[in-house]
């Protein structure tokens, strides 16, 4: 069976192309800007072909051969995107039509009941009256919010939530949502790949849990390890309003946040669970809310903080970003980066740095350390006394002053993990790399990922000294493994 995915470079196309691989599906990927698929790790295993669903032109050739198009597309953020998505919707239910595709798959927005709807899930709404009526069999999935990193009603409620301990906030967060997993979501788009011929209707699909903003909220901030959220709702935050607070308070662009802001004032709970009918839950049920945001934040909180793209295609890894992510999702941290060009050869410079820590020092600013490890066990940190167990060699999983030694690649890579009293978590790397000619590179990273709204206050109170004492770090490092010995 052959899928065309179209907006694979968005956020839920990037995740189901390599799942549909996994299933044993051809794949193919309509990109207006193939080269974003470029160095995803599937690239090589799919079809990518350029087009865009608004020039009905490059369509047919995209699904020549087709037997199922998922249309996960959506033009919001864009001005006029109501106008945009009737298009796009139009020109592919009539190039399906033409080249025999056997079923179209739409992701799309709850089923708005109200008279007056936010222009977001009129538009979502739209797409879907005009694929169903298409002439081809169209199943539309209508989700409410999806849980994961990088979904943008997910990555506005992680912000909102993690920066602001106390928040004034409009009188629609009392309203009722039901959230889904983004596995969850996934493992029905690939279930209606088997919908018999003659199914062309919608379902509504929703996680086990329905919960109110305000719920999501403080629950959110129980998984994250926050302190419970203060939240005084007031009438005058209309919409609008609500959407310049949330671009104010968090990365997700205004022009994003608009449109999702103004249909949380309708309430989005499922009513009917259909899709059960002909595709069976996932194996030991939907995944609820507070396990949701936890497998979204299992990633975000890993050591190595741009190697955490996901690869595989498990079902736990959806929740995780990907590379094709907009920059503004996946949760705020913080690094600073040193580098140096070392005219010693990799060895060398290994030697210095798998000697950091204990009576060898950080060789840089000694006292700004002893202060450090002074001021942990001021507040019942570990400190600098427990130093390092052997003087030249380090193993994985010991204690190194107050770092303990998550991975170790001998000649290649050190990084720690902080276990001093932080308001968020933090790591050091040390990398040793050839530079040709008897040359190294010294690369050194530290990451900050903060909780809550102290973990900001804290990274913005010491980066000026950090730039201080890590690029002196870096400089004397690379200096000692310089030094003959």
């Amino acid at each position: 069976m052959r899928c065309l995915v179209t907006g694979a470079t968005g956020y839920i196309g990037g995740r189901l192309a390599p799942r549909l691989l996994a299933e044993g599906r051809t794949v193919r990927c309509l990109a207006r800007t193939p080269g974003r698929l470029r160095d995803v790790p599937w690239a090589t295993q799919v079809e990518i072909v350029e087009g865009d669903l608004r020039r009905a032109e490059t369509l047919p050739a995209a699904m020549r051969g087709v037997d199922v198009v998922y249309y996960l597309v959506h033009s919001l953020g864009q001005a006029g995107f109501e106008a945009a998505d009737r298009e796009a919707a139009t020109n592919v239910a009539a190039a399906a039509r033409e080249a025999g595709v056997r079923r179209i798959v739409y992701l799309g927005g709850p089923e708005p009941t109200e008279a007056e709807v936010s222009a977001h899930l009129r538009s979502r709404a739209e797409v879907a009256r005009i694929l169903l009526a298409s002439g081809v069999p169209t199943a539309v999935l209508r989700a409410a919010v999806i849980i994961g990193s990088g979904s943008a009603s997910f990555e506005m409620l992680r912000y909102l939530t993690e920066r602001l301990p106390v928040m004034v906030t409009p009188r629609w967060v009392r309203n009722r949502i039901q959230p889904i997993a983004v596995r969850d979501v996934l493992h029905y788009l690939i279930g209606c790949l088997d919908l018999p011929a003659g199914v062309n209707r919608a379902f509504d699909i929703g996680g086990p849990d329905v919960l109110t903003f305000t719920d999501m909220m403080q629950r959110y901030a129980a998984v994250a390890g926050l302190r419970r959220r203060i939240v005084v709702p007031v009438r005058p935050l209309t919409p609008t309003l609500s959407s310049y607070w949330v671009g104010l308070v968090t990365p997700v662009p205004n022009r994003i946040a608009r449109p999702l802001v103004e249909s949380l004032v309708h309430e989005a709970v499922a009513h009917e669970h259909d899709i059960a009918r002909y595709v069976p839950d996932p194996p030991g049920g939907l995944t609820g809310f507070d396990a949701a945001v936890r497998l979204a934040l299992t990633k975000v909180r890993d050591a190595d903080v741009e190697t955490r793209w996901s690869t595989a295609c498990g079902p736990d890894a959806a929740a995780e970003p990907l590379p094709t992510d907009p920059q503004w999702s996946g949760g705020s941290f913080y690094t600073n980066v040193q580098e140096r060009l070392v005219t010693a050869t990799v060895p060398e410079l290994w030697r210095v740095i798998e000697g950091v820590g204990g009576e060898n020092g950080w060789y840089s600013f000694p006292l700004a350390w002893a202060v450090r490890g002074w001021l942990d066990r001021l507040v019942g940190g570990v400190g600098l006394r427990r130093g390092r167990r052997d003087p030249h060699r380090l193993r994985v999983g010991e204690a190194l002053d107050f770092w303990r030694v998550e991975e170790i690649v001998p000649g290649e890579l050190l990084r720690l993990r902080a276990e001093m009293r932080l308001p968020g978590r933090a790591w050091l790397e040390m990398r040793a790399e050839p530079a040709g000619d008897g040359q190294s590179r010294y690369v050194q990273r530290a990451v900050f990922l903060p909780r809550g709204l102290a973990g900001h206050a804290y990274w913005a109170a010491v980066a000026p000294f950090h730039t201080v004492v890590f690029g002196g770090m870096a400089r004397n490092i690379a200096h000692h493994a310089e030094t003959p010995r």
